[in-house]
């Protein structure tokens, strides 16, 4: 008998070539095979008759071979062809290359035949015909019986239909699934306990797999294309379940440990506000209220900060540092790249002026002394706040006593890289970032083991930004529209996806650009930034467009995020059509930052393709990043978007975080009950993590 973990070679039917093919697409165990689903269901369970056959329908039809004859062609072989007739009409069957004399022998004058295929219209006659179709031979008639029996699992029934691998067909596939099922241990260790099954109308395991894969003659088959079907249903729910149970088991697990706890003193609201620039908006006040609740608790804080470009979620981090700075601990910010590292070392100096605190910023490509320096001044405690990337994570990285971990743009990490920042400390409090709006489903599933922040209202004075659409051809309009802001004084971004010109790549590079719009813009001072400079080359340009001194940057990608210049109100994003819609969103975040009216120019050229003109045209439509996110995850789905493929997130075999959102919500409720018996949640966790191999309970469960 077979199992879930038995290896497929064991299945009747897979030889070593089959493995071979199945285990290149990751189909290793019974459990693998079970679980690769039919894309689609055809109902060949209702027969028609011969004489109402149209062209271009899929049919099913029973009938007697009237005559069989094998054809010899100049161009496509050896064709055979059968006459059908079930004594209402004639149809023809051709299969090519059907001279075997074994096919020959079977299809012969007299026997029964079910047959199912698309129908066509013969070409050189005028008749009806089925091409290659499936067909299964009807046993000899029992002669007690009124008609023959059949059991087939290709015609006669709800067929299902699966995506091919390497050559093996929908038709074999069906044969190695029903051997698989029909050699299956009874019972099967169901992980979805009965009371859970019960209480939502979800099948027993068993049921569930056969269900799937051979419904019965009263399934619906529009459910179950829909995937709707209740055996659909349990699998979508036990998917979603195990990420969940992870989830709630860690964030149980963090609840119980103790934590850096803060406090709330006289003093330390006194230095809050006095960094405050402005009046903090109301959804501002919502969040720090949020933050400061988490700092006060005896548990870590581990807590999600989303909200949109410019919606002021960096101020609100920098007074969660001020808490813990002014509880006598040191602060962390990690961000993806050194520009935005920079940036915010640029704003802590600026914003928490008043308060004097020793700040550090730590990156790739700084000298060995100042290096040195830095190590020793942060573990003996005299830098209250660093700010850095990647290199915060090296074993040499040492806090005299860590309290706060902010992290940026969190996606740009992933799971792993937050737990080794959070390490560095006993047990301190993590607030993530995230300026790439992301829905509220896919937060739930991609930070389920955080409390959720969202910042959902802009601050006010900010200008709104004009998106239009333009092609090459009107370059010269778009270059005017340019010259004309830099001559009221204001300043340009122009944004290219290469560095350097490709032989294998046709983009505009920054740098032809950059010579090129020097020529344009003559009169204006023009200068190129790009990841390959030097930190101190990309640090002086960054001051100098900051300070008013350049008219036009011409950049690639590394001013997606971090760069906060008011003055700039234009950007002219080329090849606009080989961005991502987030990343075209977080681009025009750049502009629009101060009261002048602003405007972000997506150029590309004459022809795009119709998913890069559905982002072109949501990008002139709307500036609301939630409402791009969820164009963004219909288009991308949510294994690419927000760079879900780092997060530690699973790709589902059947799930869709878009569709099924209520059984995600109903896998969490039923999650957090089990984990009040922690015991049994692990032995749930197990039992279903082998059957999910982007999972596994000791990764996902270990907190810090």
């Amino acid at each position: 008998m077979l199992r879930l973990d038995t290896d497929v070679q064991f299945v009747k039917g897979v030889g070593p070539r089959r493995v071979s093919l199945l285990t290149s697409r990751g189909v290793r165990t019974v459990g693998d095979l079970l679980l690769r689903i039919p894309r689609t269901y055809q109902d060949r369970s209702t027969f028609a008759s011969l004489d109402s056959l149209r062209a271009g329908q899929d049919a099913a039809v029973r009938a007697k071979i009237y005559r069989a004859r094998s054809i010899q062609t100049r161009t496509r072989g050896r064709i055979l062809e059968v006459i059908l007739t079930d004594g209402t009409s004639f149809a023809y069957a051709k299969w090519f290359h059907g001279g075997s004399t074994s096919l020959s022998r079977s299809l012969a004058a007299g026997r029964e035949i079910i047959l199912f295929g698309r129908v066509d219209r013969d070409n050189y006659e005028s008749k009806l015909v089925f091409f290659n179709p499936e067909f299964e031979l009807l046993d000899e008639a029992d002669p007690s019986q009124e008609t023959p029996s059949v059991n087939s699992l290709d015609v006669g029934r709800i067929v299902p239909i699966y995506e091919e691998i390497g050559g093996m067909t929908s038709r074999q596939l069906r044969r190695i699934i029903a051997a698989a099922l029909a050699d299956l241990a009874d019972p099967l260790d169901d992980p979805i306990p009965s009371r859970v099954r019960n209480d939502h109308g979800f099948p027993d395991l068993r049921a569930c797999l056969q269900g799937i894969h051979f419904p019965s003659a009263g399934d619906n088959i529009h459910d179950l294309n829909r995937r709707e079907s209740p055996a659909h249903r349990r699998l979508i729910f036990e998917e979603f379940f195990l990420l969940e149970l992870v989830f709630a088991l860690r964030k149980k697990q963090s609840q119980l440990t103790t934590g850096v706890r803060f406090e709330t003193s006289d003093r330390v609201r006194s230095a809050v506000k006095k960094i405050l620039p402005f009046h903090p908006t109301t959804a501002q006040k919502r969040v720090l209220r949020e933050i400061v609740e988490d700092l006060k608790a005896p548990h870590p804080m581990n807590r999600l900060l989303q909200g949109d470009v410019g919606s002021g979620k960096t101020i609100v981090a920098f007074e969660a540092v001020v808490v813990a700075i002014e509880n006598g601990y040191q602060a962390a910010i990690m961000a993806p790249t050194e520009i935005l590292a920079e940036q915010h070392y640029l704003n802590a100096k600026r914003v928490l002026a008043p308060l004097g605190y020793s700040i550090g910023v730590l990156r790739r490509g700084i000298k060995k002394a100042e290096k040195k320096k830095l190590f020793e001044a942060l573990a003996e405690g005299s830098i209250q706040l660093i700010i850095g990337t990647h290199v915060l994570l090296e074993e040499s990285t040492v806090f005299w006593k860590l309290g706060l971990v902010v992290i940026d743009e969190q996606h740009r990490f992933g799971v792993v890289q937050r737990l080794r920042l959070m390490s560095k400390g006993d047990q301190p409090n993590t607030l993530v970032m995230t300026a790439t709006p992301i829905p509220r489903t896919l937060a739930m599933t991609l930070y389920g083991d955080l409390d959720l922040s969202v910042i959902d209202e802009m601050p006010p004075g900010r200008s709104p930004i004009k998106t239009i659409h333009e092609t090459e051809r009107n370059a010269d309009r778009v270059h005017t529209r340019l010259s004309e802001e830099m001559g009221k004084g204001r300043q340009c971004y122009v944004v290219y996806p290469v560095i350097e010109e490709s032989e294998k790549v046709d983009l505009k590079s920054a740098t032809e650009g950059f010579e090129r719009l020097s020529r344009v813009f003559s009169n204006r001072t023009v200068a190129l930034l790009h990841g390959r400079l030097k930190s101190d080359e990309k640090e002086a340009i960054m001051r100098a467009f900051a300070a008013g001194k350049l008219d036009a940057l011409v950049a690639t990608t590394v001013i997606e995020v971090g760069v906060d210049v008011a003055n700039a109100t234009v950007m002219m994003i080329e090849h606009a059509e080989r961005f991502g819609l987030a990343q075209l969103h977080q681009l025009r975040g750049r502009v629009g930052r101060g009261s002048a009216a602003s405007l972000c120019v997506l150029m590309t050229p004459d022809r795009i393709g119709e998913t890069a003109r559905e982002r072109i045209d949501a990008m002139v439509s709307t500036t609301n990043g939630f409402r791009l996110a969820e164009v963004d995850l219909r288009l991308r789905g949510p294994g690419e978007m927000a760079g879900t493929r780092q997060s530690g997130l699973p790709e589902f075999r059947i799930a869709n975080l878009m569709e099924d959102s209520l059984l995600l919500a109903l896998a969490q409720n039923e999650a957090k009950k089990f984990v009040e018996s922690e015991e049994q949640a692990l032995r749930l966790l197990k039992e279903l993590s082998s059957r999910s191999s982007s999972i596994t309970p000791a990764g996902l469960v270990t907190v810090g």
